[in-house]
């Protein structure tokens, strides 16, 4: 049988604690995905790297983000959910594109500038060098299409320059991906401070709702929501923080801005985070009893990723054996 659908990749990184900003922003939109693209969907971990983790709960915290994925209802039959250290080929072939990327495109990232202020004392050459690899994840998998935010904009474009640098030089060997332009997801910002998005590594835990918080907390935490003294519900750029909770109960509830407007006109502060609280609670309880299942479910999970480990190596291989042939590496002896 062809499948004659596009293929598209995204990835989240094995680190933290995942937030309602993630789910609502990126997750909850991948679900949909698979009726339209063929969709590889990886626990970054090599990139999680570049920062030093425990052993012990990076691997905690990469298998509970592969669970989270299936219990968000993520398809690991239709979709392929997988550790990205687990395709070597992501290693592989992000050395090859070290070769024909250049110091000058690494240096103007952003995110290299933003991760070396924060970790000034482990300023390492995978951080230097973490697009390769992130052009090495989607040019493995020949993606038409990656959905990205703006701070991984600048990524896609180097990894569509890389691209078509080796395709000059080499034929036609790697699909030039477009970003994703589908239905953009929600981008939620701090509760604490809604000039920020919500964050996995905010200092300020009242600041994320996270995805394991039971209800008390949630309904706590949007009950201490940065607001403002106008004490009118509108969605309006001077009212950030009303704003901010505008888009977390409009993507809850399915209802327009306008919507939220008219339903709580003439009510205060209080009555809309308790709704707002409420709604996103009814959001998340059956993702996280989906979750507790199938963290129950050690057999079920272990199969999951061992199958989806040699479907994306089955992909992934492809492509990283054409491109060795290209630049001219020897063949196996089989």
């Amino acid at each position: 049988m062809i499948n004659d659908k596009k293929v598209l990749f995204s990835a989240m990184q094995a680190t933290g604690n995942l937030t309602l900003g993630n789910y609502l922003g990126a997750l909850k939109n991948w679900t949909t995905l698979s009726d339209e693209y063929e969709c590889f969907f990886a626990v970054a971990d090599l990139h999680s790297i570049t920062v030093r983790q425990d052993p012990a709960e990076f691997r905690k915290n990469a298998r509970k983000l592969l669970t989270l994925f299936i219990a968000a209802g993520i398809d690991p039959e239709k979709n392929c959910i997988y550790y990205q250290s687990q395709v070597s080929a992501h290693a592989e072939l992000a050395w090859i594109l070290n070769c024909f990327t250049y110091m000058g495109e690494l240096s103007r990232m952003t995110q290299f500038k933003d991760k070396s202020a924060k970790h000034a004392d482990n300023i390492n050459a995978g951080l230097f060098t973490y697009p390769a690899l992130m052009a090495a994840d989607i040019l493995l998998y020949q993606a038409d299409v990656v959905p990205v935010g703006k701070d991984q904009m600048q990524h896609l474009e180097l990894t569509r320059d890389i691209a078509e640098r080796f395709n000059a030089i080499y034929g036609d060997v790697f699909t030039i991906p477009e970003a994703y332009l589908g239905k953009a997801g929600a981008k939620i910002m701090s509760l604490q401070d809604p000039t920020k998005k919500m964050s996995k590594s905010d200092e300020n835990a009242n600041g994320s709702i996270y995805l394991m918080d039971d209800p008390d907390t949630i309904r706590r935490k949007f009950k201490r929501a940065v607001t403002d003294s106008e004490g009118a519900v509108r969605y309006s750029e001077s009212q950030p923080g009303i704003m901010n909770l505008i888009d977390i109960y409009s993507t809850c509830t399915g209802k327009t801005a306008e919507e939220v407007e008219k339903e709580f006109e003439g009510q205060g502060y209080g009555v809309f985070k308790e709704a707002v609280g409420d709604a996103v609670v009814a959001v998340l309880e059956p993702l996280q009893k989906r979750f507790e299942e199938l963290s129950k479910n050690k057999e079920y999970i272990d199969n999951c990723i061992k199958n989806n480990a040699e479907k994306a190596a089955y992909t992934a291989t492809k492509t990283l054996r054409k491109v060795q042939k290209k630049v001219g590496f020897s063949e196996k002896i089989r």
